[in-house]
């Protein structure tokens, strides 16, 4: 019998998963991690991306984060993500005019401000999109 871990994750508008899995991988800021039952304790931030939840059975779970926190307890994992969806929920050719308009605005930039709001929503649109092709 596999040992679970349970798994929280949230974002501003309301929970968008809660159950059991055996394995959770998560995008944080230093790479991908991996978190199995009793898990050391770990507090980080995540990057834009996929996180994949492994409910056994050979069922993977997928959801897109557009950053956020990650906590890990032995036996529960929390993602407090600003924005947070089912990766079936999205929408590939809004994720590609996003990039287009992140990319013309990088082009476009009149500030230091302006750049680095351009880099911040082309790194959420290119994760949106290989989110999207790993399905």
């Amino acid at each position: 019998m596999a040992m679970n871990i349970h798994i929280d994750i949230v974002s501003a508008e309301g929970e968008i998963h809660s159950g059991l899995a055996e394995m959770v991988y998560a995008p944080a800021v230093m790479g991908e991690v991996g978190i199995a039952p009793r898990h050391t304790p770990l507090v980080t931030r995540l990057k834009p991306g996929e996180v994949r939840v492994d409910i056994g059975g050979g069922e993977m779970q997928h959801f897109y984060v557009s950053g956020g926190m990650l906590e890990v307890q032995p036996h529960l994992v929390t993602i407090l993500a600003d924005t947070a969806l089912r990766a079936h929920d999205l929408d590939e050719a809004e994720a590609e005019k996003a990039k287009r308009r992140a990319e013309d605005a990088l082009e476009n930039q009149k500030s230091d401000f302006e750049y680095a709001r351009a880099k911040a929503e082309l790194a959420e649109a290119v994760a949106q999109l290989r989110t999207i092709q790993k399905l």
